[in-house]
Order: structure tokens, then sequence, then C-alpha cells
């Protein structure tokens, strides 16, 4: 096999990979909306439930319940309160019911379950209450450069692994590129979406235990590292290998685990 074939091969590799990251990572963040599936007599729907809202609005809870014999109720609470759990109506829009919660300060959370009513039944869409996080809002083109950076250092990151792994020619200049990305992306950039979306730069160690902020710092330092090691020796590829594994774990671990969340008992 030739080194160019080699490299694009390394290439797709990196990139269908590094996509299969990104899915899952965004199917099972806290955040991300929960698919729910309820069955009551006849009826069989799939609703989404929201798990995020910004601020400045009430935030609308919205199914699809064509059946006009169907009424629904909704019950909430701020998460980490003494409040009492709060009930209220559904109304209905044509094939749907909707309700409104409302709106909280950035990193307020409320926590709500729905049930969905016909006859004398009366079932819940969910087990477990859904926990719902308020955000300040994002300028967009803050937003897609930071997903654009981090995108690109876990793709680099990947197809930099690879290359030390089958000990490739350009694997110091791919160790720059991921570094100077995960600066950027996830040191730089993060932050200010941080503070854009919950009042603070940073919320992981030492000030406290958000797991993105924490993840990213613990990648950038073995990215460092392994920069260190190949400047002093450039045929040195293991701490790009064990670099590379660990950026790999951390973005697959769900985005917005233990992040910035108001404690209202302590208010």
């Amino acid at each position: 096999m030739t080194l160019k074939m080699r490299s694009v091969l390394i290439w797709v590799f990196a990139i269908i990979l590094t996509l299969a990251s990104v899915y899952y990572q965004r199917k099972t963040g806290p955040t991300y909306p929960l698919t729910v599936k309820t069955e009551l007599g006849d009826l069989n729907v799939t609703n989404r439930l929201i798990r995020t809202a910004e601020c400045g609005a009430d935030a609308m809870i919205f199914l699809n319940v064509p059946d006009k014999n169907v009424n629904g109720t909704i019950q909430y609470k701020r998460y980490k309160s003494h409040d009492e759990w709060i009930e209220q109506k559904m109304v209905r829009h044509d094939d749907s019911l909707v309700a409104y919660l409302p709106a909280q300060p950035p990193a307020g959370k409320i926590m709500y379950k729905v049930f969905l009513e016909q006859e004398q039944k009366r079932i819940a869409v969910t087990e477990q209450p859904v926990v719902m996080r308020f955000k300040g809002a994002v300028p967009t083109w803050v937003l897609i450069l930071h997903i654009i950076l981090i995108f690109m250092a876990m793709l680099f990151s990947t197809y930099t692994g690879l290359e030390a792994l089958f000990k490739g020619p350009r694997v110091i200049t791919y160790t720059r590129l991921t570094l100077l990305l995960l600066l950027v992306g996830g040191l730089v950039m993060g932050p200010v979406v941080q503070k854009y979306a919950f009042g603070a730069f940073w919320t992981g160690w030492p000030f406290g235990h958000d797991l993105t902020d924490n993840k990213t710092a613990v990648a950038f330092i073995f990215w460092l590292i392994a920069f260190i090691q190949q400047q002093r020796n450039r045929n040195y590829r293991a701490w790009v290998i064990v670099a590379a594994v660990v950026l790999f774990i951390a973005f697959v671990v769900p985005h917005s685990m233990w992040g910035s969340e108001l404690d209202y008992t302590q208010q």
C-alpha cells in the first residue's frame, strides 16, 4: 500500500469515527430532547420533550396528540428547590397539546412531568421527571466557530493518533495543529460560549465541577505533553497515541454533564 493510499484510508476512518462520536455525544447528552413513546388506549404517539431553553421567555412544552379526546396535564417545580409541585392543564391547539413553563435565570432548572388523560385513564409520559436547564442566548457566530474548531480538533486528534500508530511521517505537524485547534476551540471559544450561556467563563476545577470544562482541560494537558515530548524526540509517538485516546474518551462523554446549575435551596 502506498503512503498516499494509507493516508486517505486513515482520513476516512478518522472522519467516520469523529462523526460517530459526535452523534453519540448528542444523543446521550442531558440537554438533548428526550424522545418518548406513549400508549393510551388506541393512542400511540411519539414526541420529544425539550431539556434546554433560552432565558427571557417561557419554555413551550409541545406534544403532538391528534386524538381530540385526549387531554394533557403538566406538573413542574424548580429543580433543587423546596417548591411544591404546580399543576396546570395543557391547552389544545389543533393536533397539539401545549403548556408553558416559567423562564428561569441562566443555569436555572425546572423539572416537569407530563400526563395524558382519556376518560378515566391517566398515564405519565415519562417514568421520571424531565429536567430542563435555561441558558442565555449565544451569538450564532460564536457557537458555530466553537463547534467547528472542536470538531476539527477531534478529527485531527484521531488522524494524528493513527499517524503515530502507523508511524506516519507528519505526526509532529498534526500534533501542533491538534494542539492549536484544541486551545482555540476548547480553552478560548469554550469559555466564551459558557460566559454567554451561564454568566461565567470557567466553571470547572478549581471553581466548580463542570465536566465539559474539566475534560477539555485534561485533553489539552495530554496533548501539550505529547507536543513537548515530540519536541524533545521527533520519533517519540507513544504520548501522541495516548493523547488521541484521551481526547476521544473526553469527546464521547455526554456534553453538559455536571454543568452549571442554580441551587434554589441556597437562595
